[in-house]
């Protein structure tokens, strides 16, 4: 039996109507890449539920392959991300209204994990696909960090290998018209002052992931 690719995008959060890392995710839902089928889910922005949810994840799909998918505001392309650190530090509450502050996302785990898909091979993959794409360094300290983490974490224990991978999104173009639209009603800010008015077609950002998903089965996953 094909084991799946799984797909993750979070739910809506910090008072936005819409994820695009959730309309990513269920765009993907029932699709098949390299003869693969992807199965995607959607996580619940809690730092109390987000490691329990990666562990029950891959128990219940067991997938081959999982690549996260998390907004990154302001962000004019895609990131994929090489590592996440055990270090929960929120600058805005997740949606059960909590804020971590250092906190570890793992009690005792290691300070920092690795990406285990080929994380070079992605971008380059998309480069080569006319999306702009890079390496990024750093995944944050809030949930988006805490999914990376926690997914590698527990594929650690699986019986079998689990790649894990992480990649940030831009605003849909329609999150930027509605984020100006707000500012010519208020009149509080200049349109120039706003550093978050970046957007990439939720079509680009579904062929991202799906692109990723191939370069991380070609290389074994």
């Amino acid at each position: 039996m094909v084991r799946p690719a799984l797909v993750t995008g979070f739910i809506p959060y910090g008072g936005r109507g819409v994820n695009p890392a959730a309309e990513i995710a269920g765009a993907l839902d029932g699709r098949s890449v390299a003869n693969t089928p992807v199965v995607s889910r959607l996580l619940p922005v809690s730092f109390a539920k987000i490691a329990g949810m990666a562990k029950s994840l891959l128990r219940d799909v067991n997938p081959c392959v999982v690549i996260s998918v998390g907004l990154w505001p302001g962000e004019p392309l895609i990131r994929v991300e090489r590592a996440a650190l055990n270090v929960a530090d929120f600058e805005i509450p997740d949606n059960a209204g909590y804020s971590a502050a250092d906190e570890p996302v793992v009690d005792g785990g290691d300070a920092a994990r690795v990406a285990t898909v080929p994380v070079r091979a992605i971008v380059d993959a998309l480069l080569d696909a006319g999306i702009p794409a890079r390496i990024s360094n750093t995944a944050g300290t809030y949930l988006c960090n805490a999914s990376l983490y926690s997914f590698l974490s527990a594929a650690e224990s699986a019986s079998e290998r689990i790649a894990c991978g992480f990649i940030h999104v831009p605003y849909l173009p329609s999150q930027v018209a509605e984020l100006l639209r707000q500012i010519k009603v208020e009149q509080v800010l200049e349109a120039h002052q706003r550093a978050d008015t970046a957007s990439m077609e939720l079509a680009t950002c579904v062929r991202a992931v799906e692109l990723a998903i191939a370069v991380a089965l070609r290389n074994g996953a």
